[in-house]
């Protein structure tokens, strides 16, 4: 049964920063494109950071130079390095495996499988 756990969520001040993880298990995220993604209340799901399955980046505008997208392979973790915070980066972040369609960073985009998300929260 496939599982992804997310962690590190919490309570920040602007500029701050906080590391997410995702334990992912009975799957090899090590071979796998894998993304986070967020949503804020009353907004739309949107992409934040995508790892390819050959290890390319890509970032949403809005998280350019101040995420980053990581995996260990070992432990089959995704992490999400986020520095300098600010109040906007607000919302549920989620990890999902497996793109299936629709452009990553989009609402659109289906995964097949997604974790139950942590919450970030980013104070003025």
């Amino acid at each position: 049964q496939v599982q992804l756990v997310e962690s590190g969520g919490g309570s920040v001040q602007a500029g701050g920063s906080l590391r997410l993880s995702c334990a992912a298990s009975g799957l090899t995220a090590s071979v796998m494109t894998m993304t986070w993604y967020r949503q804020a209340a009353g907004k739309e799901r949107e992409g934040v950071a995508v790892l390819w399955a050959n290890s390319n980046t890509d970032y949403a505008d809005s998280v350019k130079g101040r995420f980053t997208i990581s995996r260990d392979s070992a432990k089959e973790t995704l992490y999400l390095q986020m520095n300098s915070l600010k109040p906007e980066d607000t919302a549920m972040y989620y990890c999902a495996a497996f793109w299936l369609s629709g452009s990553w960073f989009s609402a659109a985009s289906n995964w097949r499988y997604r974790g139950q998300g942590t919450q970030v929260t980013v104070s003025s």
